[in-house]
Protein backbone atom coordinates (compact mmCIF):
# COMPACT_ATOMS: atom_id res chain seq x y z
CA UNK A 1 0.00 0.00 0.00
CA UNK A 2 2.67 2.41 1.23
CA UNK A 3 4.76 2.02 -2.10
CA UNK A 4 1.74 2.21 -4.22
CA UNK A 5 0.84 5.83 -2.65
CA UNK A 6 4.04 7.36 -2.95
CA UNK A 7 4.49 5.90 -6.58
CA UNK A 8 1.25 8.30 -7.07
CA UNK A 9 1.94 11.26 -5.51
CA UNK A 10 4.47 12.11 -8.35
CA UNK A 11 3.59 11.35 -12.59
CA UNK A 12 6.08 8.79 -13.57
CA UNK A 13 6.55 11.35 -16.76
CA UNK A 14 8.62 14.03 -14.77
CA UNK A 15 11.20 11.30 -14.57
CA UNK A 16 11.85 10.89 -18.18
CA UNK A 17 11.55 14.28 -18.19
CA UNK A 18 15.05 14.57 -16.00
CA UNK A 19 16.38 11.27 -18.15
CA UNK A 20 15.99 13.00 -20.44
CA UNK A 21 17.44 16.14 -19.95
CA UNK A 22 20.33 14.52 -18.18
CA UNK A 23 21.32 12.76 -21.10
CA UNK A 24 20.04 15.13 -23.89
CA UNK A 25 18.69 12.07 -26.18
CA UNK A 26 15.54 10.54 -25.80
CA UNK A 27 17.21 7.99 -27.65
CA UNK A 28 20.02 7.67 -24.51
CA UNK A 29 17.29 7.92 -22.42
CA UNK A 30 15.39 5.17 -23.57
CA UNK A 31 18.44 3.11 -23.77
CA UNK A 32 18.91 3.76 -19.58
CA UNK A 33 15.79 3.37 -18.54
CA UNK A 34 15.22 0.16 -20.96
CA UNK A 35 12.56 1.58 -22.34
CA UNK A 36 10.94 1.93 -26.35
CA UNK A 37 12.22 5.39 -27.51
CA UNK A 38 8.89 5.58 -28.68
CA UNK A 39 7.52 5.34 -25.25
CA UNK A 40 9.89 7.75 -23.79
CA UNK A 41 8.80 10.33 -26.70
CA UNK A 42 4.92 10.20 -26.30
CA UNK A 43 5.29 10.40 -22.11
CA UNK A 44 7.36 14.02 -23.10
CA UNK A 45 4.99 15.23 -26.33
CA UNK A 46 2.43 14.43 -23.40
CA UNK A 47 3.99 16.11 -20.68
CA UNK A 48 4.47 19.34 -23.20
CA UNK A 49 0.74 19.04 -24.15
CA UNK A 50 0.29 19.19 -20.49
CA UNK A 51 2.08 22.15 -19.54
CA UNK A 52 1.09 24.24 -22.42
CA UNK A 53 4.82 24.61 -23.92
CA UNK A 54 7.47 22.99 -25.34
CA UNK A 55 9.74 21.82 -22.89
CA UNK A 56 12.60 20.66 -24.49
CA UNK A 57 14.24 21.76 -28.27
CA UNK A 58 15.35 19.81 -30.49
CA UNK A 59 18.62 19.76 -32.41
CA UNK A 60 21.05 17.53 -34.76
CA UNK A 61 22.67 16.11 -31.92
CA UNK A 62 19.53 15.31 -29.43
CA UNK A 63 17.29 17.48 -27.61
CA UNK A 64 18.12 20.61 -24.90
CA UNK A 65 15.97 21.98 -22.59
CA UNK A 66 13.99 25.50 -23.87
CA UNK A 67 13.90 28.25 -21.61
CA UNK A 68 10.93 26.92 -20.13
CA UNK A 69 12.45 23.73 -19.37
CA UNK A 70 15.44 24.92 -17.78
CA UNK A 71 13.15 27.09 -15.04
CA UNK A 72 11.55 23.82 -14.41
CA UNK A 73 14.41 21.16 -14.35
CA UNK A 74 15.53 22.21 -10.60
CA UNK A 75 11.90 22.50 -9.03
CA UNK A 76 11.38 19.14 -10.97
CA UNK A 77 14.62 17.42 -9.40
CA UNK A 78 13.71 18.88 -5.78
CA UNK A 79 10.34 17.10 -5.82
CA UNK A 80 11.65 13.77 -7.18
CA UNK A 81 13.76 13.75 -4.17
CA UNK A 82 11.42 14.80 -1.84
CA UNK A 83 9.23 12.51 -2.96
CA UNK A 84 11.98 9.89 -2.78
CA UNK A 85 12.89 10.52 0.83
CA UNK A 86 9.17 10.51 1.42
CA UNK A 87 8.49 6.64 -0.01
CA UNK A 88 12.16 5.90 1.85
CA UNK A 89 10.78 7.35 5.27
CA UNK A 90 7.39 4.86 4.45
CA UNK A 91 9.22 1.83 3.68
CA UNK A 92 11.51 2.42 6.81
CA UNK A 93 9.36 3.93 9.29
CA UNK A 94 10.38 0.11 11.72
CA UNK A 95 13.76 1.79 11.49
CA UNK A 96 14.93 -1.45 9.42
CA UNK A 97 16.81 -0.17 5.62
CA UNK A 98 15.02 -1.62 2.62
CA UNK A 99 14.87 -1.21 -1.01
CA UNK A 100 17.95 -1.02 -3.75
CA UNK A 101 21.35 0.31 -3.76
CA UNK A 102 23.52 0.12 -6.89
CA UNK A 103 26.99 0.04 -6.70
CA UNK A 104 29.99 0.16 -9.06
CA UNK A 105 33.51 -1.40 -8.45
CA UNK A 106 36.24 -0.79 -10.19
CA UNK A 107 37.69 -4.21 -11.80
CA UNK A 108 40.93 -3.79 -9.35
CA UNK A 109 38.60 -4.36 -6.60
CA UNK A 110 35.89 -6.48 -7.28
CA UNK A 111 37.67 -9.94 -6.14
CA UNK A 112 38.55 -8.14 -2.46
CA UNK A 113 35.07 -6.36 -2.14
CA UNK A 114 32.27 -7.49 -4.07
CA UNK A 115 31.97 -10.67 -1.61
CA UNK A 116 32.54 -9.80 1.50
CA UNK A 117 30.33 -6.49 1.54
CA UNK A 118 27.71 -8.75 0.01
CA UNK A 119 28.15 -10.95 2.88
CA UNK A 120 27.98 -7.64 5.31
CA UNK A 121 24.96 -6.32 3.95
CA UNK A 122 23.13 -9.30 3.67
CA UNK A 123 24.12 -10.26 7.58
CA UNK A 124 23.17 -6.76 8.48
CA UNK A 125 20.43 -5.34 6.48
CA UNK A 126 18.46 -8.47 4.37
CA UNK A 127 15.91 -6.42 3.07
CA UNK A 128 18.58 -4.19 1.05
CA UNK A 129 19.11 -5.71 -2.59
CA UNK A 130 22.45 -4.57 -3.90
CA UNK A 131 22.80 -4.32 -7.45
CA UNK A 132 26.93 -4.25 -8.40
CA UNK A 133 28.15 -2.61 -11.38
CA UNK A 134 31.77 -3.02 -12.24
CA UNK A 135 33.69 -0.35 -14.57
CA UNK A 136 36.33 1.89 -15.38
CA UNK A 137 36.54 5.11 -13.45
CA UNK A 138 35.62 7.32 -15.98
CA UNK A 139 32.91 4.95 -16.78
CA UNK A 140 31.47 4.80 -13.16
CA UNK A 141 31.72 8.25 -12.89
CA UNK A 142 29.37 9.30 -15.61
CA UNK A 143 27.02 6.54 -14.44
CA UNK A 144 26.86 8.19 -11.18
CA UNK A 145 26.15 11.58 -12.72
CA UNK A 146 23.41 10.45 -14.51
CA UNK A 147 21.70 8.55 -11.41
CA UNK A 148 22.29 4.87 -12.96
CA UNK A 149 24.17 4.61 -9.81
CA UNK A 150 23.88 5.51 -5.79
CA UNK A 151 27.36 4.73 -5.11
CA UNK A 152 30.79 3.99 -6.86
CA UNK A 153 34.24 3.58 -6.47
CA UNK A 154 36.58 5.93 -7.86
CA UNK A 155 39.98 6.79 -8.76
CA UNK A 156 42.04 9.73 -7.87
CA UNK A 157 45.40 10.82 -9.13
CA UNK A 158 46.91 13.00 -6.06
CA UNK A 159 44.92 14.76 -4.02
CA UNK A 160 41.98 15.88 -6.26
CA UNK A 161 39.31 14.04 -4.45
CA UNK A 162 36.13 16.45 -4.25
CA UNK A 163 35.36 17.96 -0.56
CA UNK A 164 32.46 15.61 -0.81
CA UNK A 165 34.26 12.52 -1.84
CA UNK A 166 35.47 10.25 0.75
CA UNK A 167 38.79 8.91 0.59
CA UNK A 168 38.88 5.27 1.86
CA UNK A 169 42.37 4.55 1.33
CA UNK A 170 45.69 5.42 -0.88
CA UNK A 171 47.96 3.10 -2.75
CA UNK A 172 51.28 3.17 -4.28
CA UNK A 173 51.73 2.68 -7.22
CA UNK A 174 54.24 0.14 -9.51
CA UNK A 175 55.92 -0.41 -12.37
CA UNK A 176 54.20 -4.21 -13.16
CA UNK A 177 56.81 -6.28 -14.84
CA UNK A 178 56.87 -9.80 -16.42
CA UNK A 179 57.78 -12.32 -14.02
CA UNK A 180 60.86 -13.49 -15.78
CA UNK A 181 62.14 -9.73 -16.68
CA UNK A 182 65.36 -8.86 -14.62
CA UNK A 183 63.45 -6.09 -13.08
CA UNK A 184 61.17 -8.59 -10.81
CA UNK A 185 63.96 -8.90 -8.24
CA UNK A 186 64.28 -5.37 -7.19
CA UNK A 187 61.70 -3.83 -4.53
CA UNK A 188 61.84 -0.43 -5.78
CA UNK A 189 62.69 1.54 -8.98
CA UNK A 190 63.05 5.28 -9.77
CA UNK A 191 61.03 7.22 -11.78
CA UNK A 192 63.88 8.61 -13.88
CA UNK A 193 64.52 4.83 -14.84
CA UNK A 194 60.52 4.27 -15.33
CA UNK A 195 60.23 7.01 -17.82
CA UNK A 196 63.11 5.48 -20.44
CA UNK A 197 61.11 2.14 -20.48
CA UNK A 198 58.44 1.06 -22.87
CA UNK A 199 55.22 1.90 -21.24
CA UNK A 200 51.77 0.45 -21.62
CA UNK A 201 49.46 3.60 -20.74
CA UNK A 202 45.64 4.02 -21.14
CA UNK A 203 45.07 6.37 -23.80
CA UNK A 204 44.56 10.42 -23.69
CA UNK A 205 42.76 12.28 -21.90
CA UNK A 206 43.43 10.00 -18.39
CA UNK A 207 44.92 11.64 -15.21
CA UNK A 208 47.20 9.35 -14.85
CA UNK A 209 48.69 9.79 -18.16
CA UNK A 210 48.40 13.65 -17.77
CA UNK A 211 50.45 13.40 -13.98
CA UNK A 212 53.13 10.99 -15.65
CA UNK A 213 53.58 13.65 -18.71
CA UNK A 214 53.62 16.50 -16.28
CA UNK A 215 56.29 14.86 -13.74
CA UNK A 216 58.52 13.28 -16.74
CA UNK A 217 58.64 17.16 -18.18
CA UNK A 218 59.62 18.75 -14.63
CA UNK A 219 62.12 16.29 -14.85
CA UNK A 220 63.45 17.13 -18.47
CA UNK A 221 62.41 13.48 -19.69
CA UNK A 222 60.48 12.05 -22.33
CA UNK A 223 58.11 8.93 -21.25
CA UNK A 224 58.31 6.15 -23.91
CA UNK A 225 55.05 4.88 -24.40
CA UNK A 226 54.39 2.23 -26.90
CA UNK A 227 51.20 1.06 -26.42
CA UNK A 228 47.94 2.42 -25.29
CA UNK A 229 45.26 0.20 -22.99
CA UNK A 230 42.67 1.31 -21.50
CA UNK A 231 41.72 -1.10 -18.36
CA UNK A 232 44.49 -2.50 -16.12
CA UNK A 233 43.31 -5.91 -17.05
CA UNK A 234 44.75 -4.76 -20.68
CA UNK A 235 47.85 -3.46 -19.44
CA UNK A 236 48.61 -6.42 -17.39
CA UNK A 237 47.77 -8.93 -20.06
CA UNK A 238 50.06 -6.89 -22.71
CA UNK A 239 53.38 -6.61 -20.01
CA UNK A 240 52.91 -10.45 -19.16
CA UNK A 241 52.97 -10.95 -22.97
CA UNK A 242 56.71 -8.96 -23.17
CA UNK A 243 54.85 -6.07 -24.94
CA UNK A 244 55.82 -3.36 -22.43
CA UNK A 245 55.74 -2.26 -18.58
CA UNK A 246 52.26 -1.27 -16.81
CA UNK A 247 52.16 1.39 -14.29
CA UNK A 248 49.41 0.65 -11.71
CA UNK A 249 48.32 0.49 -8.07
CA UNK A 250 50.11 -3.42 -8.80
CA UNK A 251 47.58 -5.12 -7.50
CA UNK A 252 47.67 -8.57 -8.84
CA UNK A 253 45.14 -11.56 -9.22
CA UNK A 254 46.05 -15.04 -8.28
CA UNK A 255 46.44 -15.90 -12.26
CA UNK A 256 48.32 -12.56 -12.59
CA UNK A 257 50.71 -13.04 -9.71
CA UNK A 258 52.20 -15.98 -11.82
CA UNK A 259 53.46 -14.23 -14.44
CA UNK A 260 53.77 -10.89 -12.99
CA UNK A 261 55.28 -8.67 -10.43
CA UNK A 262 55.31 -5.23 -9.12
CA UNK A 263 58.50 -3.03 -8.39
CA UNK A 264 57.36 -0.12 -6.16
CA UNK A 265 58.07 3.47 -7.76
CA UNK A 266 60.26 5.67 -5.44
CA UNK A 267 61.99 9.08 -6.55
CA UNK A 268 58.86 10.44 -5.88
CA UNK A 269 56.66 7.98 -4.48
CA UNK A 270 53.47 8.42 -6.36
CA UNK A 271 50.07 7.27 -5.00
CA UNK A 272 46.46 7.31 -6.19
CA UNK A 273 43.58 7.59 -3.60
CA UNK A 274 40.36 5.04 -4.27
CA UNK A 275 37.19 7.70 -2.75
CA UNK A 276 33.47 6.83 -2.65
CA UNK A 277 31.57 9.09 -5.36
CA UNK A 278 28.26 9.77 -4.31
CA UNK A 279 25.32 10.19 -6.50
CA UNK A 280 23.27 14.19 -6.76
CA UNK A 281 20.77 12.82 -8.83
CA UNK A 282 19.21 10.60 -6.30
CA UNK A 283 17.48 10.96 -3.07
CA UNK A 284 19.39 8.89 -0.46
CA UNK A 285 17.98 6.29 1.32
CA UNK A 286 18.49 4.55 4.61
CA UNK A 287 19.52 1.77 2.69
CA UNK A 288 22.05 3.44 0.79
CA UNK A 289 23.58 5.50 4.46
CA UNK A 290 24.16 1.61 5.73
CA UNK A 291 26.02 0.18 3.09
CA UNK A 292 28.24 3.47 2.51
CA UNK A 293 28.69 3.09 6.76
CA UNK A 294 29.61 -0.47 6.22
CA UNK A 295 31.93 -0.08 3.23
CA UNK A 296 33.90 3.06 5.43
CA UNK A 297 34.58 0.50 7.79
CA UNK A 298 35.46 -2.59 5.67
CA UNK A 299 37.60 -0.17 2.84
CA UNK A 300 40.88 0.17 4.63
CA UNK A 301 41.35 -3.20 5.28
CA UNK A 302 40.37 -4.89 1.87
CA UNK A 303 41.60 -2.03 0.13
CA UNK A 304 45.64 -2.59 0.78
CA UNK A 305 48.78 -1.50 -1.29
CA UNK A 306 49.79 -4.38 -3.20
CA UNK A 307 53.18 -4.90 -1.61
CA UNK A 308 54.82 -3.21 1.74
CA UNK A 309 58.16 -2.84 1.45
Amino acid sequence: MHNACVQNILDPKWQLFVKVADLGSITGAALALDMQQSVVSRHITRLEQESGTRLFRRTGRGVVLTEFGQQFYPRVMALIRDAGQLADDMRTNSGTPVGDVRFGLLPSTVAVLAGPLFSAVRKSWPQVRLHFTEGSSAQLEEWLSQGRLDLALLLREEDTAAPEETVLTRLPLYLVVPAKDVLAGRKTINFDDVAGLPLVLPSEPHPLRARLAKLARQKGLTLTQVLEADSIRLQHEITASGGGYAITAGTLTANEARRLAAVRIVRPVLSRAIVLGVTQHRAHTKATWEVMRLLKSMASAMLKPARQD
